[in-house]
């Protein structure tokens, strides 16, 4: 059985928070005006933090020493269903970052070991470029990234 991962945007954590009791995750709430990117296999514990450590040029250690990052702000039916917080960190990288870059980043990404050599560059270019949309929409609306996980 794999992860399903769907990033998305809320206002702060108490919002996210109440993502975790909709049945499907956030791609299946009957708000229409949540913005949701679903990266199904792409989890924002390690990938995220390499990817952050990627894009920011900080070290993987430093990326997972941030308060924020992974930040359980929902755990529901014992673990099974968690909503997780992003670092503003890796939200302002995404945001900032142009196509380029994203495409460029790609290809180291996708040589990580948690993508077990499965990875193409140009798949997982494409997810950033999305992922860098919800940034920058959240980022304008003045919101956060979460990430809705269920095992």
């Amino acid at each position: 059985m794999g992860i399903l991962c769907d990033y998305f945007s809320a206002p702060d954590d108490e919002a996210a928070a109440a993502v975790a009791d909709v049945p499907g995750g956030p791609g299946s709430a009957p708000d229409p005006g949540l913005d949701v990117v679903e990266l199904k296999g792409t989890q924002p514990t390690v990938q995220l933090g390499t990817l952050e450590a990627l894009l920011t040029g900080r070290d993987y250690d430093a990326v997972t020493e941030n308060s924020r990052w992974c930040k359980a702000v929902a755990v529901r039916h014992d673990g099974e269903v968690l909503v997780l917080s992003l670092t503003d960190e890796l939200q302002a990288a995404l945001a900032d970052a142009p196509q380029s870059r994203l495409r460029e980043v790609a290809e180291p990404w996708s040589t990580t070991e948690e993508f077990w050599g499965q990875a193409e560059p140009s798949v997982l270019a494409e997810a950033l470029i999305e992922l860098a949309g919800l940034a920058r929409r959240a980022t304008a609306r003045a919101e956060r990234l979460y990430c809705w996980v269920c095992v």
